[in-house]
C-alpha cells in the first residue's frame, strides 16, 4: 500500500485512535486480516469471525510488526477504532485509489469470473504494473485488500467482484470506482439466493451503471442478457464474442487433440490466431473477454493473441490439469460448481479423452453437489447426470447425499446402467474406488460445490504416486 500516517488513516477511516503514541508513525507494508502474514508496516484489520475473533490475534500483530490494528474496540496494542471495520477498510480502499489514478478494471458473472481475472492480469502485466484479486477474494472484505495492495507504480487494478444479492456489486464498485466494467455471463450460479436469472441480471448489471462516460462496458454479445445490459451504462459498449456483430470475436473455434481451444482473434485493429494452454471450450468465452480488455487499455492484437497462447492458471482447484507417473490425469477442477460450470467442464473431459480412447483410456467424472440452487437444485442435478451420458463419460462417481443421488438418477435414466455410475458417500469412498480402478490412460474430473470438500479425492489421488508429476 502506499505510505499512509495513522493520523491519516484515521480521517479517512473516521476512527478514534487509542494507544498510539505517535500519529505520524506510517503504515508501510500491506493491509491483512491474517496475523500470520503480518509484515514490517502492516495495518491489521480485525474482524470478529463466526469461529474466530481477530481482536485476540492484535498483540501477536503487534509483535510481527503490525504499526498499528483497525479495531472495533481497543486491544491494547496502537489501535484505531471504527464503528465498523469492514466499512473502515472499504473507505480505506477508495481513498487509496483515489489517490494512486490507477485504472480500474471491474469484472462480475455466474461463471469464469477467477479464470478470466487470470487471464486479464497476465496479458496486462506484460504492458504494465498490475494488481489482481488472488483467487476468489471478490467481496466487501477481499476486494478492498486486494486494492490495498497496489501502490504508486500501478498501473492497471484487477477486480473481480460477486454478489450476493441486489446492491452488492453497486457497493463493492462504489468503493473502487471502474473505467473499466466487464460482465461475463448471467447464469444460474445463486438462483436459490436470487430467485431468477432476470434477478441475477438485474444484480450483474449494476456494475455498468456506475460506468463514467469515458469508461468502457464490456459485453458478452453471446448472452442476451448480458447484451440488454448495454441500455444500462452511459460508457461506451464493447461487445466479445462469437457472434458475428461482436467487436472482439473468435472465429474458427476447434480443440486441439488433448482439448485446449484454439480460434482465430479478431479485433478492430487486426486478427491473429490463438491455442489457450487452459481446456475446455468455455475458457473461448473467458479468453475473448481478457482480449477485450486488453484492447480497450491500447494492446495490439498480435500483444494479445500471444499472451493469451502463454497465460497459465494463477488459482488453484480450477481445471488444474496433471499426469501422474503412470499416464492417470487429475483434472481438479473442484473450487467450485454451478450448472454452466458444471457442464463446461464435463464437456473439457470429454474432448480430453477423445485422443485417449483409441489406446483404452477412460473418463471419470467424481462429481458433488452444486450448492445454492435452491428449487433448481433436482433438475440441474438430474440435467448433469444426464450430459454425462450423452458426451459418453465413462464412468460417473456421484459423491454424497441428496445431490449425488439425483446426479445418479439423471444418468440412470438417460441410459447409464450397469457399472457406468456408481453413488458413494463421501470423498473417502471416492478415492477408494479410484484407487482400485484407475488404470493408465484413464482422466479423471473431480468438481462440486466448494463446500463439499471434493479437492480431497484429487489431492489424495496424486499423494498416493510415486516419483513427481506435470502441472500442465
Amino acid at each position: 500500500m502506499i505510505a499512509l500516517s495513522l493520523a491519516e488513516i484515521a480521517g479517512i477511516v473516521g476512527g478514534q485512535p487509542y494507544d498510539v503514541p505517535d500519529g505520524s508513525a506510517g503504515v508501510t507494508g500491506p493491509v491483512v486480516i491474517d496475523s500470520r502474514e503480518v509484515r514490517q508496516g502492516s495495518l491489521f484489520a480485525a474482524f470478529a469471525g463466526e469461529r474466530v475473533d481477530g481482536h485476540d490475534y492484535a498483540q501477536r500483530a503487534a509483535e510481527a510488526g503490525a504499526v498499528a490494528v483497525l479495531a472495533a474496540r481497543p486491544v491494547g496494542v496502537p489501535a484505531i477504532v471504527v464503528d465498523d471495520v469492514v466499512a473502515a477498510l472499504g473507505a480505506l480502499a477508495r481513498a487509496v485509489v483515489e489517490r494512486l489514478g490507477t485504472t480500474v478494471v471491474a469484472l462480475t458473472g455466474s461463471a469464469g469470473k477467477t479464470s478470466t481475472k487470470d487471464l486479464i492480469a497476465q496479458i496486462l502485466e506484460r504492458k504494465a504494473p498490475t494488481v489482481w484479486t488472488p483467487g476468489s477474494l471478490n467481496n466487501e472484505i477481499g476486494l478492498p485488500l486486494t486494492a490495498l495492495r497496489a501502490t504508486a507504480e500501478t498501473r492497471h487494478l484487477v477486480l473481480e467482484m460477486g454478489a450476493r444479492g441486489i446492491g452488492h456489486i453497486h457497493y463493492l464498485a462504489d468503493l473502487t470506482p471502474p473505467r473499466i466494467g466487464l460482465v461475463l455471463n448471467v447464469g444460474s450460479a445463486h438462483i436459490g439466493e436470487f430467485g431468477s436469472r432476470e434477478a441475477i441480471a438485474q444484480a450483474k448489471g449494476e456494475l455498468v451503471e456506475v460506468l463514467p462516460e469515458d469508461g468502457a462496458a464490456i459485453l458478452n454479445a453471446d448472452d442476451p442478457l448480458v447484451r440488454a445490459m448495454a441500455s444500462r451504462t452511459k460508457a461506451r459498449v464493447v461487445l466479445f464474442g462469437e457472434a458475428p456483430d461482436a467487436d472482439v470475436r473468435g472465429e474458427n473455434v476447434r480443440l486441439t487433440d488433448d482439448g485446449r481451444p484454439a480460434f482465430a482473434l479478431h479485433t478492430p485493429t487486426g486478427c491473429s490466431d490463438v491455442t489457450l494452454r487452459l481446456y475446455g471450450e468455455h475458457h473461448v468465452s473467458n479468453a475473448l473477454a481478457a482480449a477485450a480488455v486488453a484492447h480497450e487499455l491500447g494492446m495490439s492484437v498480435t500483444e494479445i493473441a500471444d499472451a493469451l497462447s502463454g497465460a497459465g492458471t494463477l488459482s488453484r482447484w480450477r481445471m488444474e490439469v496433471t499426469e501422474r507417473p503412470d499416464g492417470v490425469t487429475v483434472v481438479n477442477d473442484a473450487y467450485n460448481a454451478n450448472p454452466e460450470s458444471m457442464k463446461a467442464a464435463l464437456r473439457a473431459l470429454a474432448a480430453m479423452g477423445k485422443a485417449r480412447r483409441a489406446d483404452g483410456g477412460r473418463t471419470w467424472a467424481v462429481l458433488g453437489q452444486m450448492a445454492e440452487l435452491g428449487d433448481a437444485s433436482l433438475a440441474e442435478h438430474d440435467a448433469v447426470g444426464r450430459l454425462a451420458v450423452r458426451l459418453n463419460v465413462s464412468k460417473l462417481v456421484a459423491v454424497g447425499g441428496r445431490e449425488a443421488s439425483w446426479l445418479q438418477l439423471g444418468a440412470y435414466n438417460e441410459g447409464s446402467w450397469g457399472e457406468e455410475s456408481v453413488h458413494v458417500s463421501d470423498a473417502q469412498a471416492a478415492v477408494d474406488l479410484l484407487r482400485s480402478e484407475l488404470r493408465p490412460g484413464d482422466v479423471v474430473l473431480v468438481k462440486a460445490s466448494r463446500s463439499v470438500g471434493l479437492e480431497k479425492v484429487a489431492l489424495a489421488l496424486l499423494e498416493t504416486t510415486e516419483g513427481e508429476v506435470a502441472v500442465r
